[in-house]
């Protein structure tokens, strides 16, 4: 029952903090002589990149179509893209462009601000995620009418699944006929509480920051995994864009409904658009640059009121929200487990090789067909080789 939430153009632009370096216009090949004239063939090999990672990636829906499962990230990435995709995790995702051939300049200016605007991070994060954010950034992807939310909400009613409100505390292990059997301690509205179950699946970041409940019983110890969170702060400004500060004196002839930034010291903020409602009527357009709108700026730091000062002639209102969003990439760090015990999984590992929506409902799905298969011991749907060719088999 959900439906696509209908487009509103609106023009791109990348700015350095004295300029704008790159700029979208309303016609399509003018932006593809531009991108040549500034960066040569880069992008064509940016896009075949990306195409070649994403081709491989689509992989994981027939394998799961066909009921495979894999019981680590290592296992799940080799199936899709051998040693290579495993590496990717490894390395950065400037290297690895620079190795295909695009210019420094292009990954300074363009691959720079994405990954600025999607992970709140440097061109030095691993080869994959950056890959899956610039893929997101391509124009493909698309909203759901009456916000993503819709998309959690819509899966709890369609899996007729007991939702209780409440917080878990711990997870202790107790055993049964000889299956390991998991208590789920647990606080709500009307105080404590606990549960036994077969299976457990966390779907909560077990670092040091964000894990706050424990484990209790387990030998060897269940212990935090090292690694730590990116602060992301998203301020929602409702007010008079101050466009001289972007080179536009006059209001009325600013273009852009999205801005992104290069890595510039000076820079106080990652990238800012023009946001439009969840729900959109066939009469909506976008409000004139010279009218107050809904301003989405999204910064590492809470922005002062020189800085809003900076990018706003005057405003309504100011609505922020700062959050631990995306793990903080170090291309040395070893991927988290997917399985924690006998049928105890971990979920939100797969962040620590690209965090999105996407990436998590894969996940997700993943662990709901290694545990079935882990269950009923069908052994020969997990971690199997040369999957490929044992699908067109099948098929």
């Amino acid at each position: 029952g959900l439906k696509h939430r209908r487009e509103v153009a609106g023009k791109s632009a990348i700015f350095s903090g004295e300029h704008f370096v790159l700029e979208e216009t309303d016609w399509y090949l003018l932006n593809l002589f531009r991108l040549w004239w500034h960066y040569g063939i880069s992008f064509l090999r940016l896009q075949m990149w990306v195409e070649e990672v994403m081709e491989k990636f689509m992989r994981i829906y027939k394998y799961q179509a066909h009921g495979y499962a894999f019981s680590s990230l290592e296992e799940l990435l080799r199936s899709l893209g051998g040693d290579a995709f495993v590496n990717m995790t490894q390395r950065s995702v400037a290297e690895s462009l620079l190795e295909v051939g695009v210019t420094q300049r292009f990954v300074d200016d363009v691959i720079a601000a994405v990954l600025r605007s999607s992970y709140g991070q440097s061109v030095l994060v691993p080869a994959f995620a950056g890959a899956m954010s610039l893929a997101g950034a391509q124009g493909s992807t698309w909203a759901v009418e009456g916000g993503n939310k819709l998309v959690c909400s819509g899966l709890l009613k369609l899996t007729k699944a007991n939702v209780i409100p409440a917080r878990v505390t711990g997870i202790s292990l107790h055993s049964s006929e000889g299956r390991a059997l998991y208590q789920v301690h647990y606080e709500g509205s009307e105080g404590q509480g606990s549960a036994f179950y077969d299976m457990v699946v966390v779907t909560t970041p077990l670092h040091p920051s964000r894990s706050n409940f424990t484990f209790e019983n387990f030998e060897p110890p269940i212990a935090d995994f090292p690694g730590a969170f990116q602060p992301s702060v998203t301020s929602v400004v409702h007010g008079y864009l101050n466009s001289s500060y972007f080179g536009f004196p006059d209001p009325k002839l600013f273009p852009f409904a999205s801005i992104l930034t290069t890595d510039t010291p000076d820079l106080f903020f990652n990238a800012m658009d023009n946001i439009c409602p969840v729900n959109i009527s066939a009469a909506f357009r976008r409000k004139q640059p010279q009218e107050a709108a809904v301003w989405r700026v999204l910064s590492q730091q809470p922005l002062d009121k020189q800085q809003l000062k900076t990018l706003f002639r005057s405003y309504y209102s100011v609505q922020v929200t700062e959050w631990q969003a995306y793990p903080r990439y170090d291309a040395a760090k070893s991927l988290p487990p997917i399985v924690l015990h006998e049928n105890l999984f971990y979920l939100s590992g797969v962040e620590w090789v690209a965090s999105s929506m996407e990436m998590i409902a894969v996940a997700a799905k993943n662990v709901a067909l290694l545990a079935y298969n882990r269950w009923h011991q069908d052994l020969e749907k997990i971690d199997q080789k040369d999957l490929m060719h044992k699908v067109k088999t099948e098929l």
